[in-house]
């Protein structure tokens, strides 16, 4: 019987090492790792699954100098220039990962791993062309890497080809159907295009081929509830929240459904993860709704400094400012200063580009007011307070923040019914608020001159939003 060389002992051993990783398995890992080194301690199999053992536990450091000195050693290793590919891509270096990507796929041109990773960072580096050519040639050499498809969706919708892009999805689909993450993007993307009937045909299809996954049965929850359909959707809802019970997105949608205890608010972590994956589509789906919410703010300021009420909004604080809409409009207004918050890090870069705040924050507004008392002149909220049950604690914290005689501008979605306490929490995950307990809680936190005007907010389901812009300043201490 022949027995075995040190060169197969190191191939056993990489490989046992990179099942465990795979599994997650580290600490059994790591110990494979170990016998690893001491039967090759050079061997570029051996700095390969250290490295991704150091990636896996958030090492980074330690990644980057494993790779760079096995590089040296082994600069034709294709496997290695591809893993620090990766390791760079994780800092948000993508010029060296395209640099990585790109000599990887040189030294293994038929590896189609290397064209895959490429083309992500050609999407990262906003070279959308050569991103869908190395993606789709990767995907025609290697029809089950997810990544890829997901790439090659995304490169096919911020082309605006919205049709390829579905195609996409559905080839991707039917290549690997087990991959719930390629389900998820499809469903997403079907939502964001208000494609709510693809979205729901997507989800039980997904449910049909086994696929138990939280996030997939919220989606589902979701576009039936955009459909009209309550009561399945909370079906969806309840199957959600048994597989994932502490996510903040699945209970906060459940919660909508009327399927868990009551909240007064929409929880921050709800928010950041919706909204950070919004940020891309947010003006241009805002728009589609007619969305008068910025005009009617402007509008409303403007009519106060018309009306001789203020010369200049002074310091401003836009709560919630998303991507930037009600900054933009109101620039123009005489002010000294323009502060913009939000709980989503990717609205707020989105802001960013309008170039018309002077400052912006990530941040919760509870919190952010909590900090600045007295600071503000002017406070505005557009589709904010939607995310609010009750609002005397939001209310006084605004009072707090703001200066004597500052004003408070904003808006909420009108509870036509006025069912009790004076507000609701709708399926769709937004609260709608009575005019009168509304103009009560402005009273009752210390505010007068309250004047709130019927609107409408936007149409939504070719149906029109009740709304109310709101315009309440805050008494002087002499009154």
């Amino acid at each position: 019987m022949l027995l075995p060389t040190a060169a197969d002992l190191t191939t056993t051993l990489a490989q046992q090492a990179g099942h465990l990783l795979r599994g997650g398995r580290l600490d059994a890992a790591r110990t494979v790792i170990a016998a690893l080194r001491h039967n090759a301690p050079h061997a570029s199999e051996a700095d390969e699954i250290e490295a991704r053992l150091c990636l896996a536990e958030g090492q980074l450091a330690d990644a980057f100098r494993i790779l760079d000195r096995a590089i040296d050693r082994a600069p034709a290793s294709a496997a290695l220039r591809l893993l620090r590919a990766e390791a760079r891509s994780r800092i948000d270096d993508h010029i060296g990962a395209a640099a990585d990507a790109a000599e990887a796929a040189l030294l293994a041109p038929r590896d189609a791993r290397a064209k895959a990773m490429l083309g992500l960072v050609m999407i990262e580096l906003d070279r959308l062309d050569e991103a869908a050519a190395c993606l789709d040639d990767a995907v025609r050499h290697a029809p089950t890497l997810g990544a890829a498809w997901r790439g090659l969706a995304e490169v096919m919708t911020r082309l605006g080809d919205g049709d390829a892009a579905t195609a996409v999805h559905d080839a991707a689909i039917a290549n690997v159907p087990l991959d719930p993450r390629l389900r998820l993007a499809a469903m997403m993307a079907a939502m964001q295009a208000r494609q709510f009937e693809r979205a729901l045909a997507l989800g039980l299809n997904a449910r049909r081929d086994g696929l138990a996954d939280a996030c997939i049965f919220g989606l589902l929850g979701h576009a039936l509830s955009k459909l009209g359909r309550h009561d399945e959707a909370a079906e969806h809802y309840q199957d959600a929240l048994r597989l994932a019970p502490e996510d903040p997105y699945v209970r906060h949608l459940v919660r909508a459904a009327g399927l868990l205890p009551g909240a007064v608010r929409a929880p921050p972590s709800y928010l950041e993860a919706v909204f950070d994956g919004y940020a891309d589509n947010f003006d241009e789906h805002l728009i589609q709704l007619g969305y008068r919410v910025p005009g009617e703010i402007h509008d409303t300021l403007a009519g106060l400094i018309d009306e001789g009420q203020i010369a200049s909004l002074g310091e401003v604080l836009d709560l919630g400012c998303g991507t930037g809409l009600v900054g933009l409009l109101v620039a123009g207004l005489p002010m000294t200063h323009l502060t913009g918050v939000d709980v989503s890090e990717n609205m707020i870069a989105k802001a960013q580009d309008k170039n018309v705040y002077d400052d912006l924050a990530v941040a919760d507004l509870a919190m952010f007011l909590g900090q600045t008392a007295g600071s503000w002149d002017t406070i505005l909220g557009g589709d904010v307070f939607c995310y609010f049950g009750t609002l005397d604690g939001v209310f006084a914290s605004v009072h707090r923040a703001l200066r004597p005689e500052g004003w408070l501008v904003c808006n909420v979605e009108e509870d036509l019914v006025g069912t009790e306490p004076g507000w609701r929490l709708e399926a769709q995950g937004r609260y709608v608020h009575h005019a009168q307990y509304v103009h009560d809680c402005l009273e009752r936190t210390g505010f007068d001159e309250i004047a709130l005007r019927a609107e409408t907010l936007r149409m939504e389901g070719g149906a029109p939003v009740a709304g109310l812009i709101i315009a309440a300043r805050k008494a002087s201490p002499n009154a």
